[in-house]
C-alpha cells in the first residue's frame, strides 16, 4: 500500500509500505477514505521538531473497517469509523476522567503500540488500529461523500477547537476572543457559537479566513496584534477585555496576546501545540484573577457529542478544508499549508 513518510525537513514522500495485519486480537484494519495534514505536522516539516530517521506521519483519518481481531466486539467489518488522533481504550481511569489522551494503555499513530505491534500513520491507504473498540467511533447509517470532510474534522480540529471553548468555560452570553485563524481557531469559533457566546472576536489577518470566520459565527474581526490588538479587543468588550479567550496557536506571542486580551476574572483556554517557548506571567495572572486551562485535546470524548450536529448540518467544520489532493500528492499538501496557501488540506487515497 501507499503511505506518507517524512525523511527530513521539507522532504515528504509517498512510498510503498507493507500492508497492515491484525496482530493483537484487539485491533482492526481500516481502509482510509480520507486523511489530512495537521498544523502540528508542520513542526517536523519545518524542522522545528527534529526528524532523526524517516518515519510514517499523519494522525487524522476516517475510513471503513475491513478486518477486526477476535477480541473486538463493538466495531464491525463494514463500519464507517472516525479515528481520533491517538489510540485509547476509553475504559481506563484516565479515560473515564475525561483525559483519554493520557490513556493508561494508549498510544499514537505511526509508532509501535504498547504490545509492540505497529500502528500505521494516518496518511496512508490503510491503518492498523490498536484498541479498536475504544479508539474508533462508528458513524450510524450511511455516509454521503459530502459528509466526509466534516466527519474528518472530528478526528482532531473540531474536537480541539471545542476543547478550547470547554477549557475556557464558554457560556451563553459570553464574549470570546479567538487567537489563531487556522483550522483549530476557525473550529473554536464554531464551538464558541455552539455554546452560546454572543460576541465572538476572530483575530485574523487573512481576508479569506476572516470571511470564513464570520460565516462560522464571528461577530468581529481584529487584524492587529500586540498592544494595538489587545486595545481593539478591549474596546469591543465594554473596555475591560473578553470573558473567555481561546488560544489556538501555541507560540509565546499568541499566549501573550491571549492573556492580555482577557478581562479580570476571565479564563484562557489553550490548545495550541506549544512552540517557541510560551510562558505564563504568574504575577499578572494572580493580580487580575485570570485563569489558564487547557492542553492536548481529549477529542475521543467529544466525538459522540459533536457527531449529531455534523451529520445534521447544524455545524459545518468540514469547510475548513479548502484544498483536496490525492494521497500521492501529499508533499504538495504540506507545501500548501506551510506557505499558507491552504487552511487545511484533505487527502484522498
Amino acid at each position: 500500500m501507499l503511505a506518507t513518510i517524512i525523511h527530513a525537513p521539507r522532504d515528504i514522500r509517498v512510498e510503498t509500505v507493507p500492508d497492515p495485519v491484525l496482530s493483537t486480537g484487539d485491533d482492526a484494519i481500516v481502509r482510509v477514505v480520507a486523511a489530512c495534514v495537521c498544523g502540528s505536522d508542520l513542526w517536523p516539516y519545518r524542522g522545528i521538531t527534529p526528524t532523526r530517521e524517516p518515519h510514517r506521519i499523519g494522525h487524522e483519518f476516517v475510513g471503513v473497517v475491513e478486518q477486526v481481531g477476535a477480541k473486538v466486539g463493538r466495531i464491525a467489518v463494514g463500519d464507517f469509523v472516525i479515528a481520533p488522533f491517538y489510540v485509547c481504550d476509553n475504559t481506563c481511569l484516565n479515560c473515564r476522567n475525561g483525559v483519554s489522551t493520557s490513556c493508561l494503555h494508549g498510544g499514537w499513530w505511526g509508532v509501535d503500540d504498547r504490545k509492540g505491534a505497529f500502528a500505521d500513520g494516518g496518511q496512508g491507504e490503510k491503518v492498523r488500529v490498536p484498541l479498536a473498540d475504544g479508539t474508533l467511533v462508528p458513524v450510524p447509517g450511511g455516509v454521503a461523500d459530502a459528509q466526509v470532510p466534516g466527519l474528518l474534522t472530528l478526528s482532531d480540529v473540531m474536537g480541539t477547537g471545542h476543547h478550547a471553548a470547554i477549557a475556557a468555560g464558554v457560556r451563553p452570553g459570553d464574549s470570546v476572543a479567538v487567537v489563531g485563524d487556522g483550522a483549530v481557531g476557525l473550529c473554536a469559533i464554531i464551538a464558541a457559537k455552539r455554546l452560546g457566546a454572543t460576541t465572538i472576536i476572530a483575530m485574523s489577518r487573512h481576508p479569506q479566513r476572516q470571511e470564513l470566520a464570520r460565516e462560522f459565527g464571528a461577530t468581529h474581526i481584529v487584524a492587529e496584534r500586540g498592544d494595538v490588538g489587545v486595545t481593539a479587543v478591549h474596546e469591543l468588550t465594554r473596555g475591560i477585555g473578553a470573558d473567555r479567550v481561546l488560544e489556538c496557536v501555541g507560540t509565546k506571542q499568541s499566549m501573550d496576546q491571549a492573556i492580555r486580551s482577557t478581562r479580570p476574572g476571565a479564563m484562557v483556554g489553550y490548545v495550541g501545540v506549544p512552540n517557541g517557548g510560551p510562558e505564563l506571567p504568574v504575577r499578572p495572572l494572580f493580580d487580575r484573577n485570570v485563569g489558564v486551562n487547557g492542553g492536548v485535546a481529549p477529542v475521543r470524548g467529544y466525538i459522540e457529542e459533536l457527531l449529531p450536529d455534523v451529520l445534521s448540518g447544524a455545524i459545518e467544520p468540514g469547510r475548513v478544508f479548502d484544498l483536496e489532493l490525492p494521497l500521492r500528492d501529499a508533499a504538495d499538501a504540506y507545501a500548501a499549508m506551510d506557505e499558507r496557501r491552504a487552511v487545511k488540506v484533505l487527502l484522498r487515497p
